[in-house]
């Protein structure tokens, strides 16, 4: 079964927690701090891996879960790190955060790796805290959390030309006369609903990957029939051979190439823009140099007919491709680094409030904010040095003044993720 498509939840691990001790040693009495910095959380990778074909796998286990890092021990120990997760993928993967459908990267080459959840940072055990005028602190951090992702894996194949045309045009039956690919072939519309690969070599030595994808309909650019599925992979392809059926079938030719045209310009990513080769397939059917006279009387673009029955046409149209191939690059999906620019604007962005109070009830009072809780959660609230951290902060931050102005009395209730304290003035 080909999957091309998948939604898959990635959480990094939790940093270790900081630890909180002290040298006890005979001949050493006042031997100071030795709590040990935790270790990092586990990193989630994608990996591209040229021996997987689909993303098959990915249909049932869709959840990956890094490692916590290992605590802190006395001593000043170092809680081990956890082992990072690389997760493979086939080549030609792109992944998209599914919040905002944010583009994270495109695996297009063999062995290429991405990190797309990092692991949390090891707190801080309380030999980092000692200073001067606090020379036994009993205060250490817990481990940064982790990220949690729903990410989107998308596969568009690497093929150098793809075959575009209506369903039963004859792209099938091309791929299997001029490569070694054997796709199902029948006498019906959509016969191909997935995308087959073969390997074309032309008596000069030449060779390229051709594609023969699904057959388009009319509004394909917006999901009718398997327009996306197809389109999908296209998207990599260098040169397109668009097949247009002269044969028996009663289709309109001259219809037929306005609307396959119209669908990959309305698609975007230059899919109109691109190298093509028109070509007349089912040329040995009765009435075709009919029609072929008549196209090219409309269509004043070169056009090669062609019959796979009789092999007519087969070779011109793949050294054409294959001398395209030869003077058009590659065509990137998506920009991985900003181009390099005579001039460059920057623009300083909104700092981001550390913090929002919300009025939740007529007593109760709650506040957000990634920045606050991030640091809460990093905070050991379970000494006295560390909840008077805590509440410096918020006092720092005048969370104090944000809930008078929102009318909160003496006892209400304050809530700070899983944290709760009563409000005095």
């Amino acid at each position: 079964m080909f999957i091309d498509r998948v939604v898959i939840e990635v959480r990094s691990g939790k940093g270790g927690d900081g630890a909180i001790a002290f040298l006890r040693e005979k001949y050493v009495p006042k031997g100071g701090p030795a709590g040990g910095n935790g270790g990092r959380g586990a990193s989630i990778f994608l990996r591209a891996n040229s021996k997987i074909n689909t993303l098959l796998n990915f249909r049932h286990s869709k959840t990956f879960i890094g490692n916590d890092g290992e605590k802190g021990g006395i001593k000043n120990q170092f809680g081990k790190y956890a082992d990072d997760v690389t997760i493979d993928v086939p080549v030609g993967t792109v992944i998209f955060e599914e919040e905002g459908h944010k583009f994270l990267g495109d695996l297009n080459e063999d062995g290429k790796t991405i990190r797309v959840a990092k692991g949390g940072r090891g707190g801080r055990g309380n030999s980092a805290f000692r200073s001067p005028t606090n020379r036994t602190p009993k205060i250490a951090e817990n481990g940064e959390p982790g990220e949690r992702k729903r990410l989107i894996l998308e596969l568009k194949l690497l093929a150098d030309v793809g075959l575009v045309g209506f369903p039963s045009v004859g792209k099938s039956t091309l791929l299997s006369v001029v490569s070694s690919a054997k796709p199902e072939i029948a006498d019906y519309p959509f016969t191909t609903i997935v995308p087959n690969l073969g390997v074309v070599k032309t008596k000069d030595g030449r060779s390229f990957v051709m594609a023969d994808l699904p057959g388009l309909i009319e509004g394909a650019h917006q999901g009718k029939g398997l327009g996306l599925q197809f389109l999908r992979h296209i998207e990599r392809c260098r040169v397109i051979i668009h097949l247009i059926d002269f044969g028996e079938s009663g289709r309109d030719p001259i219809e037929d190439y306005k609307v396959i045209n119209n669908e990959l310009k309305s698609y975007g990513f230059g899919l109109d823009k691109r190298p093509s080769i028109l070509v007349g397939s089912k040329m040995d059917e009765e009435g075709a140099e009919e029609k072929l006279k008549a196209f090219k009387k409309k269509i004043k673009q070169e056009i090669i007919p062609i019959s796979a029955l009789t092999d007519e046409g087969i070779e011109e149209v793949l050294y054409k491709a294959a001398d395209l191939l030869d003077k058009t690059p590659a065509f990137p999906l998506y920009d991985e680094e900003e181009e390099e620019l005579d001039t460059k604007l920057y623009e300083l962005p909104e700092e981001e409030k550390e913090f929002v109070v919300e009025k939740v009830s007529s007593h109760e009072y709650r506040i957000f904010g990634d920045k606050i809780i991030k640091f809460y959660k990093m905070t050991n609230i379970t000494t006295d040095e560390g909840m008077m951290v805590l509440m410096t902060k918020l006092r720092k931050l005048k969370v104090d003044d944000e809930l008078e102005k929102l009318g909160a009395d003496d006892g209400d209730v304050v809530y700070l993720d899983d944290f709760q304290f009563e409000y005095y003035r």
